[in-house]
């Protein structure tokens, strides 16, 4: 089959519309509807369901949209492979994802570390949330992804091997001059009138459960973007948050941590495909594991 049909496929998956497909490849809408026909009649079953608002896939199309992402991706790959190491010795480049915390600080310094050891690899690093970096693997976009299990959870896929590296513990961020900083640890009855901000639901998920153990409320009146928007909030006086323990080295000057007794924690671990895995892949999770077997890991390597 033509990938050009597959991508034209995946593309209205992801944006609902068949016009708004069209715009974004460049064709008219008539010649994405052509494509998408193309496909049925090849597979002998609807890709897609018409509704009032757009289009979203059948079950059938769902299940050939995660294939066709994977064989995009990976021809993407090839192509890209071919392009930059042409007139050099060519290697697979190595691509990883982290989450925000962790490529801040724990993550950069392990691939440095795997340099040193492994010599010149060509590599990327990518942000994102943990779900996402678990699809992306799935999907073979990444070659490892250092996630957590934090609130909703890591879901088991056959297709990927998790490897754990550490418990990290969520530490309350304040601003360098409140009157909490440098004490701990504190209880979060302390700061049940405290105004909390949070940039995504896991981490809110989190605080929340810890405070109805403890018999509070925690207050997140304030939603930030990310974890530097989070920050800049608590910096500013403007209110508290809580945030990975492996965050507290890369932290701006104008902010400190404070410890929580008994504090709500996290798993980290390695994401990689059972299927072809990247040949540096065990190695990068080896200096990860070293890290995070220092004395302080909250503190970074």
């Amino acid at each position: 089959m033509d990938l050009t049909a597959w991508r034209t496929f995946v593309t209205v998956c992801r944006l609902g519309s068949l016009s708004a497909a069209a715009t974004e490849l460049g064709y008219t809408q008539s010649a994405v509807s052509r494509q998408i026909a193309g496909l049925e009649r090849r597979l002998g079953v609807p890709l897609v369901r018409r509704h009032v608002r757009g289009v979203r896939p059948t079950p059938a199309g769902e299940v050939f949209r995660h294939h066709a992402l994977v064989a995009l991706n990976e021809a993407d790959r090839a192509v890209r492979a071919v392009r930059e190491g042409w007139g050099e010795a060519l290697s697979r480049p190595l691509t990883v994802g982290a989450t925000p915390s962790l490529a801040a600080g724990i993550v950069p310094a392990a691939i440095r570390r795997l340099l040193e050891t492994a010599g010149a690899l060509r590599w990327s690093l990518s942000p994102g949330l943990s779900g996402q970096l678990y699809e992306r693997v799935i999907a073979g976009d990444l070659d490892v992804a250092v996630v957590t299990d934090a609130p909703p959870g890591l879901r088991h896929d056959p297709r990927v091997e998790r490897q754990f590296l550490a418990m990290d513990e969520m530490v309350v961020v304040l601003p360098a001059d409140h009157p909490r900083a440098g004490h701990g640890p504190v209880h979060i009855r302390a700061l049940a009138d405290e105004t909390w901000v949070e940039d995504n639901d896991g981490s809110a998920a989190l605080l929340r459960q810890h405070a109805a153990r403890a018999g509070v409320t925690a207050r997140i009146d304030l939603t930030a973007a990310d974890l530097p928007g989070k920050t800049a909030l608590v910096a500013t006086g403007h209110a508290i948050a809580l945030i990975p323990g492996v965050l507290t080295g890369a932290l701006r000057t104008d902010v400190t941590t404070v410890a929580l007794v008994d504090p709500p924690t996290r798993g980290i671990y390695t994401i990689t495909p059972r299927r072809d895995p990247h040949p540096s892949a065990a190695l990068l999770h080896d200096h990860l594991a070293t890290a995070f077997g220092s004395d302080d890991p909250g503190q970074g390597p």
